[in-house]
């Protein structure tokens, strides 16, 4: 009987996945993959329901590199976001907001730009639509934006535009 409770409490199978794409306004591109898991939270207002959940994503970044031709990062996120989905979450239409952290497998260096730190907080802001049968199919356009939030000098960040699909199981 214990056994099963630890079992139960240990349960890391995912809620969802994503795949994503991205522009950054200085010529970087993304591609991304990960999985997400719904927090056990519920918050009901009169207008809109909230919601959370975390991701766990894996991103290729491709940009000019330093002395010419192309090059390229993978980027590891733990991203805990908070959603509001409206009219009760009977609307498809919802907002999103997430504040995580992010590690680079190398420095990020371009011929404008250089990250001092290769963990930068990952912040997003973003909107989607919920459609099928069953509303288990997402897509959405979020807003990114990576730093260090000032921790070390230089600090330019870089800001990308995805687009987002979520299947939920």
């Amino acid at each position: 009987m214990l056994a099963a409770g630890v079992t139960h409490a240990a349960d890391w199978r995912p809620d969802g996945f994503v795949v994503q794409g991205g522009v950054g306004k200085d010529g970087a591109g993304l591609v991304g993959a990960g999985v997400l898991w719904d927090w056990d939270f519920q918050l009901m207002r009169r207008k809109a329901e909230l919601t959370a959940h975390t991701e766990l994503l894996v991103n290729q970044w491709r940009y000019d590199a330093l002395g010419g031709g192309h090059a390229s990062l993978t980027q590891l996120v733990l991203l805990p976001t908070l959603r509001i989905n409206f009219s009760q979450g009977r609307s498809p239409w919802y907002l999103e907001l997430g504040i995580g952290a992010s590690w680079m497998n190398k420095s990020y260096v371009t011929p404008d730009k250089q990250f001092s730190t290769r963990w930068n907080f990952y912040d997003v802001l973003g909107v989607g639509y919920k459609f099928g049968a069953d509303k288990r199919h997402e897509i959405g356009l979020r807003y990114v934006h990576i730093s260090n939030g000032g921790v070390r000098k230089p600090n330019p960040g870089e800001d990308f535009l995805q687009l987002r699909y979520v299947q939920r199981f």
